[in-house]
């Protein structure tokens, strides 16, 4: 695998950023060139977040172009629609079909996007689609796992991702990255490796 693109896009406070972080510590790590673009915008405020991650690319752009993206990664269904122009034909999109309606939908102003419409904009692109159902996560010692990370370890272990990234790397990358909850965080890793499609 030469050159493998990543789109990544959700909410503020849902880990988006993190998990990029993480790909990119792991990917460095396994020697790969990896080239980091996060965009914050209203996080703080639960607005939207992306982040592009471009590995293997020497020198790389700074953004992914439409139809380029590998592997969308998205943690919201409605933001998943910003993404589905940049999927290439064969990518992979991992969804963790979180809903954080905006105020125009709340109101009545807008409607929400189905599941089932964003899975059909995912087709059309011709890309493959996993859902992480977020009722379906497991709980840590009473407590939900890190959404984030499952949702990391589902796309290591149902895309490409999991050719360019081992889960051992990642789990050494996990490990090292916080001084508190650490086997919370390892636990929701590998129920995310141990999911199914």
């Amino acid at each position: 695998m030469n050159n493998y693109d990543i789109y990544l896009v959700g909410v503020g406070g849902q880990g988006v950023l993190t998990i990029g972080e993480i790909i990119m510590v792991a990917a460095f790590q396994k020697g790969h060139s990896v080239n980091f673009y996060p965009t914050k915008g209203m996080a703080q405020r639960g607005g939207f977040v992306k982040a592009q991650l471009r590995i293997s690319r020497d020198p790389a752009g700074a953004g992914i172009p439409e139809k380029g993206a590998d592997l969308v990664i998205s943690t919201e269904v409605s933001e998943t629609l910003k993404a589905v122009r940049f999927i290439k034909p064969g990518g992979d999109v991992v969804l963790l079909a979180y809903v954080s309606a905006p105020t125009d939908v709340m109101i009545g102003k807008a409607p929400y996007p189905t599941l089932e419409a964003v899975a059909e904009q995912v087709r059309r692109a011709g890309a493959r689609l996993t859902v992480i159902a977020p009722d379906s996560l497991p709980s840590f010692e009473g407590a939900p796992v890190p959404d984030n990370i499952f949702t990391l370890g589902a796309a290591v272990a149902h895309t490409r991702l999991g050719e360019l990234l081992d889960p051992a790397s990642v789990e050494t990358t996990v490990r090292t990255r916080w001084k508190r909850g650490i086997e919370r965080n390892l636990f929701a890793l590998s129920a995310g490796l141990q999911s199914t499609p």
